[in-house]
C-alpha cells in the first residue's frame, strides 16, 4: 500500500479568498515581477467564501479524513466508511485535486489511489 511520507503530512495547505479582480492584478503582478509571493501566502484561491465553503464542506473534510487515515489503495475501497455514492465518490476528489487538497494516481488495472498530501488547510481572510 502507497501513502505520502511522513514529511509530505506535516505541512498546512494555506488557502485564501480574492474577488476575480484581485486575483488577476495579483497574478498580473507576479507576472510582472512586482509582487514576489512568501512562502506562507495561500496557494489556493477562491473567489468567495461560499465557493470555498462547498468544496471544503464537513462531507468533503469527512472524506479527507477518511482519505488521510485509511491510505486506501483505490478510491473506492473505503466507499462504505463514507457514506457516499460512488459515483460522488469520482466528482468529489477529482474537484477536490484541482485545488491540490488531494492527489490521485493512477494505480493498478487503472484503479485510482488517493492521497491525502496535508495535515491541515488553513483559510486565510483579508478583512478590506
Amino acid at each position: 500500500m502507497w501513502w505520502p511520507s511522513n514529511r509530505a503530512l506535516t505541512t498546512t495547505l494555506q488557502i485564501g479568498i480574492a474577488s476575480y479582480e484581485d486575483f488577476k492584478a495579483r497574478t498580473m503582478a507576479i507576472a510582472r515581477g512586482d509582487l514576489k509571493p512568501t512562502a506562507d501566502e495561500p496557494k489556493v484561491w477562491f473567489p468567495s467564501t461560499e465557493s470555498s465553503a462547498r468544496v471544503v464542506s464537513q462531507k468533503n473534510r469527512a472524506l479527507l479524513a477518511t482519505i488521510a487515515q485509511a491510505h486506501p489503495a483505490f478510491l473506492h475501497e473505503r466507499v462504505e466508511r463514507t457514506g457516499r455514492k460512488v459515483s460522488n465518490l469520482s466528482r468529489t476528489p477529482r474537484t477536490m485535486e484541482r485545488y491540490g487538497f488531494v492527489t490521485l494516481q493512477k494505480g493498478e488495472r487503472g484503479r485510482i489511489r488517493p492521497a491525502v498530501p496535508y495535515q491541515a488547510i488553513s483559510l486565510e481572510l483579508a478583512l478590506n
